[in-house]
This record gives structure tokens, C-alpha cells and sequence, in this order.
């Protein structure tokens, strides 16, 4: 019987044309063998993984359905079909992931996580790239998504990352503080892990001695001591926390505050002379004193210990080599939030698609910030529980940019679209 053939050579599918480059294994992956190391399906697997680097995807999405199998790359935020390997080289493919995650092939019936770590080689230059690996058994069979975490794609600098000047300056001078709590907020996907490590970048000096958990750790920071938090022996974010003050730590990073014991203690060691770095999942930035005393932490504790919050998101760049004008209505550009004056004066772009971005009119992404700083009237409103409506409006009044304002700024500067402002933002 002959194995099912697998695509070769250059392959065409959707809006992309791959052509990888070549990409060899770390000696370690050749420890195990199993039901994926057959050759064609080696070769179609490496070949995956070396055109989602090639094409900055940030995820690959292996889907199985009843007589389909799907292979998507999300790049700059969206998914994208690339290629439709045979159905029957499913388990193979699985499998062969497996392996090279160092995963237990013969378990098919429950979830598994893992790490892969491979050499890319293009051209004259070879770098490490790491793929997160998720398991997940569905009805059409066992669904993989591998995370990209691509050092050399992570921006360590927050210049770099959108911020506008005033916000910054900000942001910066909360970081700085020797102690308090400083959170960045927003949805998943929305770069918050990326502003915490150019964060903890700019603060790693030979003098500081900085501490993170971490769940999972994404990159290794030299000079800093990052923890993996596994809840499945009691290494929660709390426990964490607790052990760290015992460390003599300058900055500890929390990955997420996700209850209320983690919040107590990272409020106490933000009011215990630590600066305390962390995320939290809100809208905005006024919300996050809500989830916090929702959580169960007094508001004259949060008033007391939280510094600053700064929400964000992100939006797709337009593509600077196929850029051109794009026409508004006055009426469209009003309900974005621009001004009669702003709204006259303002050049819209889009990009018009090209080879470069696949079509698509956009490469790359840019953060949008709303940065809050907690003043000392936003603390009494705080503990005299003002509503989110009532700090989101003194805020704003005390030089706070919105999100959509942020994302406005970045239609101005040509950087991005106004729809794909308004699809990420609230007026």
C-alpha cells in the first residue's frame, strides 16, 4: 500500500505563494521516532513551519474535518487558508508534531501541550525559532495550533511599539517608580506580553534584580530569573508571588492576574516597596479598578498601590510599498471621532495589495494605547467608588488619549485604516 502523496516543490494556495526556505531540526528532535517520521510527511511538516516563519505568521492552524484537512496561518491578526494537505495524512502529520514536541503520540483522547524548537536557516543566516504546541482533540480528530515565538521578531524597545510621545512619557515615568502596580490590559492577542518584556528590557539593569511567572514563558530574558507557573502541583501565580518577596526583588512581572488571591498579593507587594508589572482582561483602562475591587480587593488598597494602567490593541499597518489615497465622506470620517477641521484635513490610505503583503494591503501590526495614570484625584475618586464612566471622563479631562483617539492619531500619521480603527476601538 502507498502512502497518500504530499504537495512538492512550490505551492500555491489562497493568496500565497510558498516557496520555504530551509529549515534543519535541533539535534534533539531525533531522539524519538514514530508513525509521523515517514519521509513525505517530514518533509511536508518542515516545510509548514519554514513558510509561516518565512511569511511572519504569528500561529498555524492544523484543522481536521470529516474529509478535510486544513493548514491556516494567522498573519497580522488574521487567518488565512494556505494549503489543503490529503485528509488521509492526518494522523501522520499529528503525529510527527508530536514527536517533535516530545508529546505521548498514543494519547489521542485528551489535550496536550508542548514546545518545538528548530534552527531556521535563510540564506546565510540561521536563527532559533520556537513553536508552541496545543493538542486538541475534536470530532474530526486531533486539531493543533503552534504559537510562533520569534526572538527576532520581538521589538524590546517601546518606542517601537506605537506609542504616542505624551503617553510614553508616561508609561516610562510609571516603570521607573521604585514601587506600585502597573498593568497593562486587553484582550488576548493584543500585544500585552509584548509591551511587559520591552517593559522589563528597559528596566534590566546589573543593579536590579527582576522576577517573573510566567504561564507559559514565552522568551528568555538574559539577566532575568523567569519562572513557568504549573498549577497542577500548586505553582499557581499566587504561590509564586509569595515566594518571590522572600527573593529581594527591585521588579517582579506577574504574567496574569486571574484571581483574587494573586491580586491581593501583587497589591501587596506593589505597597511593600516592589514595582510590580502584570495583565489583566478588560476593556479599558478605567474598567481595571472595577475588576480589581470585583475581585475583591478594597479600593483604598487599589487606590493606594496601582500606579498606572495602560490598555491597548492592535491594528494592521498598511503596506508601504503598495500605499495609495482613499476617499471618506465627511459623514463616515464624524462618526470615527474626527473633528470638522481634523475631518478636512485628514488624508486617508489603504494599500491596494501587492506581492509583498499577499495581497492583503497590509504588513505588519502597531499597538494603540489608552495610558492612565492614577493622580491623586483619581485615587479619592477611587475610594469614594466613582464609576468607570465617572474616572474614564477625569481621565480623559487630565490629558488621557482613548484608544480610538490612539487609533485616530495612527489614521493621521497613514500608519493604518480607519475601519480597522473602528473595528478594534469604541468611540
Amino acid at each position: 500500500m502507498t502512502s497518500p502523496s504530499v504537495p512538492s516543490g512550490q505551492w500555491t494556495l489562497g493568496e500565497f505563494d510558498v516557496d520555504p526556505a530551509g529549515i534543519t531540526l535541533m539535534p534533539a528532535d531525533t531522539t524519538r521516532r514514530g508513525a509521523g517520521d515517514h519521509a513525505p510527511v517530514v518533509s511536508l511538516v518542515s516545510r509548514i513551519l519554514a513558510s509561516a516563519v518565512q511569511k511572519g505568521a504569528s500561529d498555524i492552524h492544523i484543522e481536521p474535518y470529516d474529509q478535510v484537512l486544513r493548514v491556516r496561518f494567522r498573519i497580522d491578526g488574521v487567518l488565512y487558508p494556505v494549503l489543503r494537505p490529503p485528509v488521509a495524512l492526518r494522523d501522520a502529520i499529528v503525529s510527527r508534531i508530536k514527536i517533535m514536541a516530545h508529546l505521548d503520540i498514543a494519547e489521542r483522547r485528551l489535550p496536550q501541550d508542548g514546545r518545538i524548537t528548530v534552527r531556521v536557516r535563510q540564506g546565510s543566516s540561521v536563527r532559533e525559532v520556537d513553536f508552541r504546541v496545543s493538542c486538541l482533540p475534536t470530532l474530526g480528530g486531533e486539531t493543533v495550533v503552534l504559537r510562533l515565538l520569534d526572538r527576532a521578531a520581538l521589538l524590546l524597545d517601546l518606542q517601537q511599539l506605537g506609542f504616542e510621545a505624551e503617553a510614553l512619557a508616561r508609561y516610562e515615568a510609571a516603570i521607573a517608580r521604585p514601587w506600585g502596580l502597573v498593568l497593562v490590559t486587553g484582550p488576548t492577542g493584543s500585544g500585552k506580553t509584548s509591551t511587559l518584556y520591552a517593559s522589563i528590557a528597559r528596566l534590566d539593569t546589573p543593579g536590579t534584580n527582576i522576577l517573573t511567572a510566567e504561564d507559559p514563558v514565552e522568551f528568555n530574558l538574559a539577566g532575568v530569573n523567569q519562572l513557568q507557573v504549573r498549577d497542577g502541583i500548586g505553582l499557581t501565580f499566587a504561590a509564586a508571588l509569595r515566594s518571590f518577596l522572600r527573593q529581594d526583588p527591585n521588579v517582579i512581572l506577574v504574567g496574569e492576574i486571574r484571581d483574587t488571591e494573586t491580586a491581593s498579593m501583587a497589591v501587596r507587594a506593589a505597597l511593600t516597596g516592589h514595582l510590580v508589572l502584570s495583565t489583566l482582561h478588560t476593556n479599558d483602562a478605567p474598567g481595571t479598578i472595577t475588576r480589581l475591587t470585583d475581585m475583591g480587593v478594597e479600593p483604598y488598597l487599589v487606590s493606594s498601590s496601582l500606579a498606572l494602567v495602560c490598555a491597548q490593541r492592535l491594528v494592521r499597518r498598511i503596506c508601504l510599498r503598495c500605499a495609495e489615497p482613499e476617499e471618506a465622506s465627511p459623514g463616515v470620517l464624524a462618526a470615527a471621532g474626527f473633528g470638522p477641521e481634523d475631518a478636512a484635513a485628514v488624508e486617508l490610505r489603504r494599500g491596494r495589495g501587492c506581492e509583498s503583503c499577499n495581497r492583503t494591503g497590509f504588513k505588519g501590526r502597531v499597538g494603540l494605547f489608552e495610558v492612565m495614570e492614577v493622580t491623586d484625584h483619581l485615587r479619592e475618586m477611587v475610594v469614594a467608588g466613582a464609576s468607570p464612566v465617572q474616572i474614564r471622563a477625569r481621565a480623559v479631562e487630565a490629558g488621557m488619549r482613548t484608544l480610538r483617539q490612539s487609533g485616530l492619531a495612527k489614521v493621521r500619521a497613514g500608519m493604518t485604516t480607519l475601519d480597522e480603527v473602528v473595528r478594534e476601538t469604541m468611540a
